[in-house]
């Protein structure tokens, strides 16, 4: 049997080989040969996938960032569409990006009619949604929607979307996920040395808006905690030259990791970071995080003045227990000033304890560790021909 996977950017390229991981196990109980093709990127290719293009660099959030990307991810679709109609999946597997995979799932509910379409991890409309109209569109789109939120799942239930609730998955990553300990052994860090991760950008718009305000209060930090040590986790090889160059203009001492991303976070005392499904893994890793988030000025004035976009939060920690339990500076409030402010109250050990306990209960609202892409590969299965 053959499923297409459809997603983008570098947290969707995580969810997918996680899920694509529970497939392959689920397929093998049931004695079943399975193929995936999928639109994503290196991770899901190591899962086993075989890419019909890579999405992971072609990701944007903001009007006037994504303008850069319309050709690329239309060249990606009509490769996808073309691969669809000549060779139709058993199934079809939709995770988040939005905008490119409610094309996809236009696509065959108008010209591949019996395949199922199954939506994991869906868009966040219930969160932000500017109009009923999106949500109509992934209701119709899907046979069966996949939740990762307990909230997302009363939201599509309300919505008469068929929806099962399965939790987030990055549960199961993290139960082969390092304690602080062992993260700091194999990155050569003493126990007793104070660890400040950033984690500027998952996308190109980041390195331009996010990591010099980022840098800067890092300027800050190191004048103020001198024995402090510095990490920037890796996301994409492509980043490494501008991240690099940028280290270099702020004339800090801070060091690149590239493939222990996971323990430059456990490593951490603090996390200054972007936003983004990071924050989750952050959190589950129990660090606490200053979230940044900053777009084009343009784009902000449109959403904030024009579209009238609000929303309660913008981190997933706290749209999870609806509270603010990490602080977030968006746009204009993102100052060095304001990152260093929140910083040095996260190093304080009441405010860190609070934090953690936070975290906790956040931590047993997401799902049961270990069960969630097994859950998830559960379902879909029961809409493929066995």
């Amino acid at each position: 049997m053959r499923i297409f996977i459809s997603t983008g950017e570098v947290s969707g390229d995580l969810q997918g080989a996680l899920l694509i991981s529970a497939l392959q196990r689920q397929a093998e109980k049931l004695g079943q040969e399975l193929e995936i093709v999928a639109l994503g990127g290196s991770r899901m290719a190591q899962a086993g996938a075989k890419l019909l293009g890579d999405t992971t660099k072609i990701g944007s959030v903001g009007i006037l960032e994504s303008l850069p990307y319309i050709v690329p991810t239309l060249r990606i679709q009509n490769r996808a569409k073309q691969y669809l109609r000549q060779n139709p999946p058993d199934l079809v597997i939709l995770i988040d990006y939005m905008g490119p995979n409610l094309a996809i799932g236009n696509f065959i509910r108008s010209h591949l009619t019996n395949i199922p379409i199954v939506y994991y991890i869906a868009p966040q409309v219930w969160v932000w949604s500017l109009s009923d109209r999106n949500t109509q569109q992934i209701i119709k789109n899907s046979d069966l929607i996949l939740a990762i939120f307990p909230e997302e799942t009363r939201f599509f239930a309300e919505k008469g979307a068929k929806v099962t609730f399965v939790g987030h998955p990055l549960l199961d990553k993290m139960i082969s996920a390092p304690n602080r300990f062992a993260a700091r052994a194999s990155l050569g860090i003493a126990p007793e040395e104070t660890v400040i991760t950033l984690i500027p950008a998952s996308r190109k718009q980041e390195l331009e808006y996010v990591l010099p305000v980022m840098l800067a209060a890092a300027q800050i930090l190191q004048s103020k905690i001198s024995q402090a040590k510095f990490l920037i986790p890796l996301s994409l090889e492509a980043f490494r030259q501008p991240i690099e160059q940028a280290i270099r203009d702020y004339n800090l001492n801070i060091t690149l990791v590239a493939d222990k991303n996971i323990e430059a976070i456990a490593a951490a005392d603090l996390a200054i970071t972007k936003s983004g499904t990071v924050n989750l893994e952050i959190a589950l890793l129990e660090v606490p995080q200053v979230v940044i988030y900053r777009v084009n000025p343009i784009t902000a004035w449109i959403a904030k003045k024009l579209l009238k976009f609000s929303i309660p939060f913008m981190s997933p920690p706290n749209l999870v227990l609806r509270k603010a339990i990490v602080p977030e500076l968006l746009q204009e409030q993102a100052t060095p000033e304001n990152i260093v402010k929140e910083a040095l109250n996260l190093l304080n050990p009441a405010k860190k304890s609070q934090v953690l306990a936070d975290y906790q209960q956040m931590r047993q609202i997401l799902g049961e560790e270990g069960k969630v892409c097994e859950k998830a590969a559960q379902e879909i299965f029961t809409l493929l021909p066995l």
